[in-house]
């Protein structure tokens, strides 16, 4: 199979490499040459151009930073030089609206396309085990997840074109709504005088178990694998974590959806983002919350 992968940034990069890593030609691009050379060296081509890489593509993926990026990359340079034949998939995360409107344009052109975010972060990227959520004809469905198959533990169609994108954003919203009240239970665990490692291991079995908890808690020790115990480095950055939310609340604003909790959070992620630290990951607002982020300087 030859896959043309569009867009190599910190998730893209780790995918693409699972194509190849399974077998697939894949021709890959990003306007950085970094990230080029990163993919060749994980067994991709690296094109040229957009237009030269999907050229003879039987699928095509894109992970793109935001809806006006995917609309231009579509209309400018995959639409007019892909073969109609060829499987279209964008994984970014992006605005229903621009989704359902690149979607539109894809078919009227003839092509099959299907808006597929993803959850799990830059580590699941990279061991190919991230969670798909697919908006597609549902005769589609079965062709997009071979595709896609290579990079998921799990793929799952959310409904029609759109889908995708809107479970996306509400999955991340209630993500980001998570982390805050766990960060401010740990704050506040922390000033009563109980130990934010036991107060894990009561959470973690008792009815405030939440992902955010189990998986991901932002006090260092605990959770191996999470950002707290790298100096919150890599993970989800806030930066992207704030991206997502302004997406919820923007879709909510259009709809006429009540979301005061997806707003407040949307808030304090802007303020750390604000404060300089945007790259840091998102957990690391519980640093914000306790007075101390003079311990994200090192």
């Amino acid at each position: 199979m030859r896959i043309a992968f569009i867009g190599l940034g910190n998730m893209g990069g780790g995918m693409a490499a699972n194509q190849a890593k399974a077998g697939r030609q894949v021709a890959a691009f990003d306007l950085a040459a970094p990230a080029l050379e990163r993919a060749a060296a994980a067994g991709c081509a690296p094109a040229a151009s957009v237009a030269e890489a999907v050229g003879d593509a039987d699928a095509v993926i894109t992970m793109l930073p935001a809806g006006p990026h995917v609309r231009k990359v579509y209309a400018e340079d995959i639409l007019p030089h892909a073969p109609r034949s060829a499987l279209l998939i964008d994984c970014s995360t992006i605005d229903v609206e621009s989704a359902r409107a690149v979607a539109e344009q894809a078919k009227t052109q003839g092509f099959r396309f299907a808006d597929a975010p993803v959850s799990g972060g830059v580590a699941a990227a990279d061991a190919g085990t991230l969670a798909f959520m697919v908006g597609c004809d549902e005769p589609d469905f079965a062709d997009v997840e071979a595709v896609i198959q290579p990079m998921a533990r799990a793929v799952i169609r959310a409904g029609d074109h759109g889908a995708g994108q809107a479970a996306k954003i509400c999955n991340n919203m209630v993500l980001g709504i998570s982390m805050i009240g766990v960060c401010e239970a740990i704050a506040l665990a922390e000033k009563l005088g109980l130990d934010p490692e036991r107060f894990f291991e009561i959470a973690s079995k008792s009815s405030g178990q939440c992902w955010s908890i189990s998986s991901y808690y932002p006090w260092p020790g605990p959770v191996e694998a999470a950002p707290s115990n790298r100096g919150y480095q890599g993970g989800f950055a806030t930066a992207m974590m704030l991206k997502d939310l302004k997406l919820a609340q923007q879709a909510a604003a259009a709809s006429g959806a009540a979301t005061p909790m997806g707003a407040q959070a949307e808030g304090l992620y802007a303020l750390f983002d604000r404060l300089g630290y945007g790259t840091k990951d998102f957990s690391g607002v519980l640093q914000m919350l306790r007075g101390r982020l003079d311990e994200l300087q090192a």
